[in-house]
């Protein structure tokens, strides 16, 4: 399911490792920092951002993706995330679920005190695809829909 990261990937991780200190996230203390790249090579950043209001913050992938989208690319090749004081981090399942929209990239990321490298179809076994068309983005139409959601 996972393995060792290739010197790349490991460059990938402590790439994220340094946006670590730009989150904002002064309720839980636990500052997150992620890389995704895209077919480009590009690197693209992003931190969480917390809010008082507790569903609003957003999650440091979401933000990278975001970031991926404004230049232009629609795929992932990596995601590369990191927390502070090396803490174990993997994606929650919102964000496995917003990633899967675009691909099924690896996963570069502190697992049991290493870092490891997960593909995201290890993760999230069962992703939504957001209609009936097979060829939608994040799946293979109805069969991996979530039980009981209509089609929009």
């Amino acid at each position: 399911m996972s393995r060792a990261p290739e010197l790349a990937e490991r460059l990938l991780f402590q790439e994220a490792v340094t946006l670590v200190e730009r989150a904002y996230a002064p309720y839980s203390g636990f500052a997150v920092g992620a890389v995704v790249v895209g077919p480009s090579g590009r690197s693209h950043h992003g931190v969480n951002v917390e809010n008082a209001s507790y569903p609003v913050g957003l999650c440091a992938e979401r933000a990278a993706l975001a970031a991926l989208v404004i230049f232009g690319e629609r795929s992932l090749r990596y995601v590369a995330l990191a927390a502070a004081d090396e803490r174990d981090c993997l994606p929650c399942g919102m964000c496995l679920q917003a990633l899967a929209e675009f691909g099924d990239p690896e996963i570069v990321a502190r697992v049991g005190g290493e870092v490891r490298v997960l593909r995201l179809s290890d993760l999230l076994t069962a992703p939504f695809a957001g209609g009936d068309d097979p060829s939608a983005p994040g799946g293979a139409g109805p069969a991996r829909r979530g039980s009981g959601e209509a089609g929009r």
